[in-house]
């Protein structure tokens, strides 16, 4: 997937993917997917899936459905993501050692 951003292009398929989360199964109306990517400079992005009653759904008046949405993210909000969905080796890997 590709998006752009205030001008800046986030490209799933050259980005580093770091880690990925689901919830429920795929078509499920709660499924739920997250995956964390790092581009070449620096910059961290969320590419996100969702059901129709997923966070990620579409919900208007008339009808819900699911949907696919790239969001930029900072440093931070990337190493709190991944402190909760990624293994510790896998964190270690991405941003480097951390104190015990």
């Amino acid at each position: 997937m590709i998006k752009i951003i205030e001008g800046r292009k986030y490209d799933t398929e050259t980005a580093c993917l770091l880690g990925e989360y689901s919830e429920n199964q795929y078509g499920d109306v709660y499924y739920l997917y997250e995956s964390l990517y790092k581009k070449k400079n620096g910059e961290y992005f969320l590419n996100v899936v969702g059901g129709a009653w997923s966070v990620y759904g579409i919900q208007t008046e008339r009808y819900c459905c699911g949907s696919e949405d790239i969001i930029k993210i900072s440093e931070n909000e990337a190493k709190q993501w991944a402190e909760k969905h990624i293994s510790g080796e896998s964190y270690i890997e991405a941003f480097g050692d951390v104190d015990e």
